[in-house]
């Protein structure tokens, strides 16, 4: 199978605050809400800060009440919690390794802030969080919530590609043992058979990978999706067809062209971890302002009506 070569590598951007608790790159930065990312909108990374413990009286960091319409949010924490409420009813608090799936569909209110027990203790805090668009028929769409706890997600091993541990051995690989050089939690889609636990309203592929130093693995990705790969900690270099090879550091991120099925992805540093995310491109409108995400102004007019008057809940 050919291999998938990078059309455009983004480099990082800087910071900024959302609300008062989350300091982030905004990783797509100039191609957010566009077609070439399908199904994928937008994507915020907030890098390792340490927060100190609250002083009695002070509220929460976080983001108060707002609004959303016409697509998804993906919160992925790595250090760190999130206590989440909306006007579905729904409250939690999302801990490292799991992962909130909330389907913002016809419209939800909600806010997100540190956790008390978090605030009250500080520590280091580390997440993302991605938006995913709705095909157009879903968009209105019951809002719905996904909490995915770490336990749910299945991790899979992963390997060094044949030649590459032929070479290393230098045997022509009849001893050879393949040892595992990493892992990947599938969080939607699935990898080597192995589905994640995320329910999606179209094809999505969302993996969080770890990789030890000088590992060359292949990554079989479906050769009509979207393929983007963001660098969360280490450095990666992609080899591409012709033997192209690109290199990826920390924070930056990868779009993949669609030619070919297979992405080959080499680790530079020891516990490099990625994230692959794609999906089959949903080809229609993207009308996008503040909030809210549909296919027309008209709608983004009315999504500005029907919050206003209430009928996102409260």
């Amino acid at each position: 199978m050919s291999l998938r070569s990078v059309k455009q590598i983004l480099p990082t951007m800087p910071k900024h605050w959302v609300g008062d608790g989350f300091h982030v790159h905004p990783v797509f930065a100039n191609k957010a809400f566009t077609n070439e990312l399908s199904p994928f909108l937008m994507f915020d990374y907030a890098t390792p800060q340490h927060f100190p413990p609250r002083k009695p009286g002070m509220s929460p960091r976080g983001v108060g009440t707002h609004p959303h319409r016409g697509f998804e949010t993906v919160t992925v924490a790595f250090q760190g919690e999130i206590e989440h409420a909306d006007s579905m009813g729904n409250r939690d608090v999302i801990r490292p390794g799991d992962v909130q799936w909330m389907t913002a569909g016809r419209g939800i209110i909600h806010q997100e802030f540190h956790s008390d027990e978090f605030s009250r203790a500080g520590g280091h805090f580390e997440m993302c969080q991605l938006w995913l668009n709705l095909p157009k028929k879903d968009k209105m769409t019951k809002p719905k919530y996904q909490p995915l706890v770490a336990t749910s997600i299945p991790a899979v091993d992963i390997h060094d590609t044949l030649a590459d541990i032929i070479a290393k051995s230098g045997t022509g690989g009849e001893s050879c043992v393949t040892e595992s050089v990493g892992k990947v939690r599938v969080i939607a889609g699935s990898f080597q058979g192995t589905k994640g636990p995320a329910s999606t309203f179209s094809p999505v592929e969302l993996w969080e990978v770890s990789m030890s130093e000088n590992a060359t693995v292949d990554f079989p990705f479906p050769e009509l999706y979207s393929c983007i790969i963001f660098v969360r900690r280490g450095s990666i270099e992609i080899v591409g067809d012709g033997d192209k090879k690109s290199h990826v550091g920390p924070q930056a991120v990868a779009l993949t062209e669609k030619n070919g099925a297979i992405v080959r992805i080499r680790s530079g540093d020891p516990d490099t971890s990625i994230l692959i995310m794609g999906g089959l491109p949903l080809n229609e409108p993207i009308a996008a302002r503040g909030p809210f995400v549909m296919n027309t102004w008209d709608e983004i007019a009315q999504a500005n009506r029907d919050y206003q008057l209430g009928n996102f809940g409260s």
